[in-house]
């Protein structure tokens, strides 16, 4: 049975809006950890240790709706949880405009977490199985620019209601994302779900299983080599964007960086970033040469940030762009990891793979934090930096290239 280009065209635009929405939540806390940490009384002392909590926490839940999500979607179906995660991270969000402690901060990001990681997967996924082999990088490609757009709109709005009032502005700036993910709720009703997922449904094979990521050990391994891969990434937005302004003031500068104005540069830079990896990839046809490229230009990135970026606030955004770019792999890693398991599995792959990446913010930003106080904050960031960019050429090495993968196969 053949798609019609109105359905594809539908499915990749509603996914498309739904990272958008994904992304603006999910760097949102970036933005707003300084002004809503004070706004509840939280000391400056204090805010590095309790933001890495409430990050840390975010992550957490992400790691557990990643495998949720994903078994769901191979058992259950691609739009099940297009349709389940945008309600729960949507409801979080309007939670967390109502806060008054820590506490209740905590568990309404723990929550926007659990929901903000079913959408990417399952996204991916359905554009990768109902588009041709030929065409489907360009649509996640479509998919990942326009929703990493929701980074830019995260830093220009916070910003904006920060200064608009520093107490209260970070609750509209979570409002707004919770009503925008209910509104985009109701667009979603008129998509299909994936040809092939229904079609495999009648097979006997097992669908959402996880223990088939822990054996045989070489199917564990290609899952293993995927979450180290886009590893980097997540340093990068972890430990470079979330603490912008410390590793700003290490570096010299006065006034520090913010928060927001990072985000706008750096996610300006992972856009085009990600169009200009979907759109090599396409023309190259390979995925893996394009991967390691990009992983070189950030370990360069990175020390050029970190050695001339005290220089003033316009080089240090400007070097952020940069860096942002060549973190721009996010789209290729999310389509590497579709195109490496077969259909009864692929969901929860493509679902947890990049949660268990954001995941391993919560170690790396551990390492980074256990580091500063015997390194220095720039020290710790170049070492820890470097060692998740060597890790992550490593298991790309071993990796097969799936540019030509047929996705008409299942794992047994």
């Amino acid at each position: 049975m053949t798609t019609r280009p109105s359905t594809v065209t539908a499915a990749v635009l509603l996914a498309a809006l739904g990272y958008f929405v994904d992304i603006y939540d999910l760097v949102l806390f970036s933005v707003l950890r300084v002004s809503s940490l004070k706004s509840l009384g939280v000391d400056d002392a204090q805010l590095v240790s309790t933001g890495g909590l409430l990050l840390n926490l975010q992550l957490a839940g992400m790691i557990f709706g990643g495998v949720a999500w994903g078994v769901l979607a191979d058992k259950r179906g691609r739009l099940t949880v297009l349709f389940g995660s945008i309600i729960i991270y949507s409801l979080a969000n309007l939670g967390n405009a109502f806060v008054h402690d820590i506490t209740w901060y905590g568990i309404c990001r723990l929550a926007a977490g659990f929901g903000l990681a079913g959408e990417l997967g399952a996204g991916i996924t359905l554009v990768s199985e109902l588009l041709p082999k030929e065409k489907r990088g360009l649509g996640t490609t479509i998919v990942a620019t326009i929703g990493l757009t929701g980074a830019l709109a995260a830093g220009v709005i916070g910003e904006a209601l920060i200064g608009w009032s520093a107490s209260e502005g970070w609750r509209y700036a979570y409002a707004l994302g919770g009503g925008v993910g209910l509104l985009l709720l109701a667009l979603r009703l008129g998509v299909f779900e994936s040809g092939l997922f229904e079609r495999t449904k009648s097979q006997d094979v097992r669908h959402g299983d996880v223990r088939q990521l822990l054996w045989p050990a070489a199917r564990a391994f290609r899952f293993l080599r995927i979450i180290l891969v886009g590893m980097p990434i997540w340093f990068a937005a972890g430990v470079l964007f979330v603490f912008s302004p410390e590793i700003g003031g290490a570096l010299g500068l006065s006034p520090k960086p913010t928060g927001g104005s990072t985000i706008v540069w750096a996610y300006a830079g992972v856009t085009v970033g990600d169009l200009i990896s979907g759109l090599t990839s396409h023309a190259l046809k390979s995925r893996k040469r394009v991967l390691a490229v990009f992983l070189v230009a950030l370990a360069i990135a990175l020390v050029v940030l970190l050695s001339f970026g005290g220089r003033s606030l316009a080089t240090y955004y400007g070097l952020m762009a940069l860096l942002g770019i060549a973190t721009g792999y996010w789209v290729l890693f999310v389509t590497t990891a579709a195109e490496q398991f077969g259909t009864n599995l692929r969901a929860t792959v493509t679902t947890s793979a990049p949660n268990f990446v954001r995941g391993t913010a919560i170690p790396i930003t551990f390492v980074w934090m256990a580091l500063k106080p015997s390194l220095g904050t720039v020290p710790a960031t170049m070492a820890v930096g470097l060692v998740c960019i060597g890790i992550a050429l490593l298991a790309l090495w071993r990796m097969d290239d799936s540019f030509h993968a047929d996705l008409d196969f299942v794992e047994r």
